[in-house]
């Protein structure tokens, strides 16, 4: 059976069933309709073709529709959907097989929740029960999650207007090279005098009972911010001196994505839990919790409990062990590498063209974008940003621009590992259009004025 999309004949009537009907959840709709997906295409309502450089909201690792999966899909959803949580089956067993081959040791230890909110709640409890601390340590632009464990360690959004955050939560200042007030004499990022002062802010709002700090390989949310080479590892030593666990939260960058199967692996590094989500469904809600046996020892002696609905559901678990057999068989890692160059290259060139952008950073199928507003003083641009993604969109791109305080709009791009080179130059073309066009119109306003 083919799938047919449904049409929408009165936008108007849609759009009023939406506002009745929906509670808003503080984040705005986009205007257009989006009735079908295809590889690497998003088909409107008004039978318009969008190329999705974002890859749905992060996750459609694999492209919208990929044949293998949707016959697993098929073939589960059929035989082997849901079952009660207890109930361990082949897929997730084939699973957590492949995830312990492809992790490095001692990483061995993994269950299988559905969202990453979920799995950074969990390994933030394991952390808590392991070593019987409670203080947890995030970056000042991290994003973990909304719920109350995962959204109590988020500073980049969300933290307003929901009571208490859990107790014990610490922050870090972010690794953000463009506008870190450390510099050295030649204006270059002096991380280390960065990171002295993060701890020793840790250090003095401790009560002495450090245990985790997690993070993101590179904070997506918080702009993508990519550490230079290094930080990872010093951050990685400090920890162990503290007796502190490392709890990585690889939900964007994870499965191949930045040209490495995950991302902590160029900092040659192993955290002591790993979260897995979005890129390991590939836009099924699947995610993964792994650690050690050591540390799932000391898990089970102080009783640690995690259960919900669809834990180790088979049906997800079977996409997830598919996901990763293609990552593995068809050189994932490699394609996002060579992809991920081109389209960094592309972002550069456009760079020289237009003074609005400050800084392009990230690393493989995941770069950011960052808008200024003033080339002097890099004050944040925004509204610029904006204007630019609304451009990109009108003429077929869906690119999503991150505008949060502290920093200019930040374009995320990650299309889909699956993206081809016709159609990264595709993408590029469309933003180069854009860029002019914003700019052009801002020229006239300036002038007129």
């Amino acid at each position: 059976m083919i799938y047919a999309p449904e049409t929408v004949s009165d936008a108007k009537a849609f759009w009023q069933k939406a506002d009745k009907y929906l509670m808003s959840t503080g984040v705005p709709y986009s205007p257009v309709i989006i009735t079908r997906t295809e590889g690497t295409k998003l088909f409107d309502s008004e039978g318009r073709q969008i190329l999705d450089f974002t890859s749905g909201q992060m996750s459609s690792l694999l492209g919208h529709a990929h044949p293998e999966i949707v016959a697993v899909v098929r073939k589960y959803v059929a035989g082997l959907d849901h079952l009660l949580s207890n109930m361990i089956t082949y897929p997730v067993v084939n699973l957590a097989e492949r995830l312990a081959r492809l992790l490095p040791a001692p990483l061995e230890k993994s269950f299988f929740l559905n969202t990453g909110s979920e799995t950074t709640e969990a390994a933030i409890k394991m952390a808590k029960c392991y070593t019987g601390k409670f203080e947890i340590v995030a970056f000042s632009a991290s994003y973990h999650g909304l719920t109350q464990g995962s959204g109590s360690a988020t500073y980049s959004a969300g933290r307003r207007g929901g009571g208490p955050a859990t107790p014990g939560q610490l922050v870090f200042p972010a690794p953000y090279a463009y506008r870190s007030p450390f510099k050295k004499a030649d204006g270059s990022y002096d991380w280390e005098t960065e990171m002295d002062y993060g701890w020793s802010m840790i250090d003095r709002q401790s009560v002495g009972s450090l245990a985790a700090f997690i993070m993101e390989p590179i904070l997506s949310t918080g702009g993508i911010l990519d550490p230079p080479e290094g930080y990872l590892q010093r951050l990685h030593s400090e920890c162990k001196m503290r007796g502190m666990l490392m709890i990585m939260d690889e939900a964007q960058t994870g499965v191949g994505r930045t040209g490495q199967m995950f991302a902590f692996q160029r900092d040659n590094i192993v955290p002591d839990i790993l979260c897995l989500s979005k890129t390991l469904g590939a836009g099924l809600p699947l995610g993964s919790v792994s650690t050690t046996a050591e540390i799932e020892r000391g898990c089970k002696e102080v009783k640690f409990l995690w259960l919900t609905t669809h834990l180790n559901d088979p049906l997800t678990a079977a996409v997830g062990d598919k996901v990763l057999e293609i990552v593995e068989r068809d050189n994932i890692c490699q394609r996002a590498a060579e992809r991920g160059q081109q389209l960094r290259e592309g972002l550069l060139k456009m760079q020289e063209k237009y003074w609005c952008i400050g800084d392009i950073r990230g690393r493989g199928l995941l770069q950011g974008i960052e808008i200024i507003s003033d080339p002097k003083t890099k004050a944040p641009g925004s509204d610029l940003g904006q204007a630019v993604s609304d451009r990109a969109m009108a003429n077929g791109l869906s690119c999503n621009v991150v505008n949060l305080p502290g920093m200019g709009g930040v374009f995320r791009l990650a299309p889909p590992v699956t993206v081809s080179s016709e159609e990264i130059s595709f993408g590029l073309k469309i933003l180069d259009e854009a860029f002019g066009h914003v700019l052009a119109q801002r020229d006239q306003m300036v002038a007129v004025a």
